[in-house]
């Protein structure tokens, strides 16, 4: 009887640890994407994820080759998509951006990243 116990606790444990790893939100689509080069008539960047996001702790910032900011205004995650975030930019000069994002999960897991592209 101690051996099937035991497999069901190993089992709500397996269980419980791949609940956690879905967890966190990830990014599925960025606009625009990682490692691309884009027309300097950008306006935004936006990041769709996975799972829903905490807005109060969730962000994007954008920073040029120097590392000064070139958003306009704070990133947001939409009020009708809570896995969607976006941030405004200024008009960007031809250069390598790079754009830094936090994402909190609604569930309190965090994680972040980073990525660049190119305006010609």
């Amino acid at each position: 009887m101690k051996l099937a116990t035991l497999r069901r606790a190993v089992a709500s444990v397996a269980l419980l640890a791949a609940h956690l790893a879905w967890a966190h939100a990830y990014p599925k689509h960025q606009e625009p994407p990682a490692g691309s080069t884009v027309q300097a008539k950008l306006n935004a960047v936006v990041i769709d994820f996975d799972d829903a996001l905490e807005p109060a702790f969730s962000s994007i910032t954008v920073t040029d080759a120097q590392g000064k900011a070139v958003t306009n205004g704070k990133s947001e995650v939409e009020p009708s998509n809570s896995k969607r975030i976006s941030v405004g930019v200024s008009s960007l000069t031809p250069g390598v951006y790079t754009v830094a994002w936090v994402a909190v999960a609604a569930d309190g897991h965090r994680t972040q990243g980073h990525y660049r592209f190119t305006v010609k």
